[in-house]
């Protein structure tokens, strides 16, 4: 059986551009239920400058809670996205445990994202990675805006093939192709997965889409069929880079694990706990998120 893991970015991708300030307090009660469902990885923000991104100041204030050792969960890994050498030192002082860091194939985007060019930013990462390998941190290295970017348009697949060889290279073994913009569509998705699984069998992928034109969950569904291991996706469908063209929400954790449940996987995933959380959001927020399953007791009739 092919395995299924599920990687939920809500506390950072899901609330970076939300308008109002998100206390700490609040984001501990939410992973707190996202752990106890047995959700598998989470990533609890970014160590970005907080007057760029203002809902990520509580970052380190997040990992230093869960390496209290009776918060500290057993079995989810607690992920931290770095875009610099900077970030990279804040997350290795609070004790992360998955580091998430990436190439925008877009320079438009990589520029607004960055302050990088593609090439500047991926001698950066690549560097930053092997740092991180050396500490003994799991890596994950992603090509942002890889199906297609708001700004600049249709992106060269072989641009994004080439990053990635560049991180085999590296000695990176787990990369993600992210849908910045959500350009993806699921015969897209299909090709470029293939295209990367043929450069090393060894090679575990990660998919990250958004829903700008409502294809995320086919665009997951497709990225299954080529083999990918990795599913990142937010509570609520909630989301959307602050630094791309149109801010789109991510694919909902809770619809896409309805699907995998209903597909007769992961059944190990406490669905009824976890779509609490876009629940409890939902009411935090005032307002309805895009997801669709948080809403409804069962698809079943």
């Amino acid at each position: 059986m092919q395995e299924i893991i599920i990687h939920e970015v809500g506390l950072r991708d899901g609330l970076q551009i939300e308008p109002e300030p998100i206390p700490t307090i609040t984001k501990i009660q939410w992973a707190d239920e996202m752990i106890a469902s047995n959700i598998d990885i989470i990533q609890l923000g970014s160590f970005v400058n907080p007057k760029k991104v203002f809902q990520m100041a509580g970052t380190d204030d997040l990992f230093d809670y869960y390496n209290i050792p009776e918060n500290k969960p057993n079995k989810t890994i607690l992920s931290g996205l770095v875009l610099n050498e900077k970030g990279l030192e804040r997350g290795m002082a609070c004790g992360v445990e998955m580091f998430c860091m990436g190439v925008s194939a877009s320079e438009t985007h990589s520029r607004k994202n960055t302050g990088m060019t593609p090439a500047e930013a991926q001698i950066t990462i690549i560097k930053m990675a092997k740092e991180a390998i050396s500490a003994g941190k799991k890596v994950q290295a992603s090509v942002q805006s890889a199906f297609g970017c708001g700004f600049d348009g249709d992106i060269d697949e072989e641009k994004v093939y080439s990053i990635i060889k560049e991180y085999l290279n590296a000695g990176i073994n787990t990369v993600s192709l992210a849908d910045t913009a959500g350009y993806a569509n699921p015969l897209k998705v299909e090709r470029m997965f293939g295209k990367i699984h043929e450069l090393d069998s060894n090679l575990v992928t990660a998919c990250h889409f958004h829903n700008t034109f409502g294809m995320g969950i086919a665009n997951v569904f497709a990225a299954y069929k080529t083999g990918v291991k990795i599913y990142e996706t937010a509570f609520g469908g909630l989301g959307g880079c602050p630094f791309t063209k149109v801010a789109a929400g991510n694919v909902a954790t809770e619809d896409v694990v309805t699907m995998f449940q209903e597909m007769g996987f992961r059944k190990d995933i406490d669905l009824k706990r976890l779509k609490g959380v876009p629940k409890y959001a939902s009411g935090f927020l005032i307002k309805d998120l895009p997801g669709f399953t948080y809403k409804l007791n069962s698809i079943k009739h």
